[in-house]
């Protein structure tokens, strides 16, 4: 371009370009061919170089769609991202996330990771000009889900609160109850001792009667003491009456 005069060195058409009046080249329909380096020369009016700089462009198709797969081995699973090339140089972004987990690797076609847990994965590939997104559900036989634990702890936790507070509720209840019984108690209790205090010993009869006064005059049992055999003193004879006849008359 000179005095705001364009000049093409190569055919218009086959160019697909065009050069604007405040300097800028614009190409049309871009293909990855146009990727490449640029060169911008800028010249004074008497024709010596005043400026000249290099620039870098590349042309960036969309990304194409990723691929998503799963393999089990034992316990633990692998998830692989992977993103087909059209040309050996085109790298992309991959994200590959789980639930909250993320996991991101630049400049690249295939992502995998390993994990413990199955679920919903979402593979995320672009670059500067487009993304694409991919997401599948992936499980292994014989693998505990995450979702799955987590409610299987939460489960036993709540069992184990419920019972702690049934066992403290019962024994709150048994302890209200014996304090019930200990009140009903004590005025029971009180009310006999006062019954004992006021109470008084029966005073003697004035006028005691015959049977009353054998049972006071009832000596009270002596000790028995074991005696000695005492040989059978002998018996005193006997004299023998004289019998009276009777007597004749004259």
């Amino acid at each position: 371009m000179k005095n705001n005069k364009i000049k093409y060195y190569v055919n218009k058409d086959q160019c697909r370009c065009k050069i604007l009046v405040n300097g800028t080249l614009q190409i049309e329909r871009v293909v990855k061919e146009d990727s490449g380096k640029y060169t911008v020369t800028v010249y004074q009016a008497d024709g010596k170089l005043k400026a000249e700089e290099e620039k870098m462009f590349i042309v960036q198709e969309p990304v194409p769609q990723p691929i998503l797969s799963a393999e089990c081995m034992n316990k633990t699973m692998s998830v692989k991202c992977e993103v087909k090339q059209k040309s050996k140089d085109e790298t992309f972004i991959i994200e590959l996330t789980q639930n909250k987990s993320k996991k991101i690797q630049k400049n690249a076609t295939k992502l995998e990771w390993h994990t413990w847990y199955s679920g919903t994965f979402t593979c995320v590939v672009k670059n500067q000009i487009s993304s694409k997104k991919a997401e599948k559900v992936f499980k292994c036989s014989g693998q505990l889900d995450l979702y799955l634990i987590l409610s299987i702890a939460g489960g036993a936790i709540f069992f184990v609160i419920f019972v702690i507070l049934l066992i403290y509720c019962i024994r709150k209840k048994k302890a209200e109850r014996l304090e019930d019984d200990d009140e009903e108690q004590m005025p029971q209790a009180r009310r006999a001792d006062s019954e004992m205090v006021v109470r008084e010993l029966p005073q003697p009869l004035c006028n005691p009667t015959p049977k009353q006064l054998r049972v006071q005059q009832r000596p009270l049992p002596q000790p028995q003491v074991q005696q000695q055999a005492v040989p059978p003193r002998p018996r005193p004879r006997t004299q023998q009456q004289p019998t009276n006849h009777p007597r004749q008359r004259p």
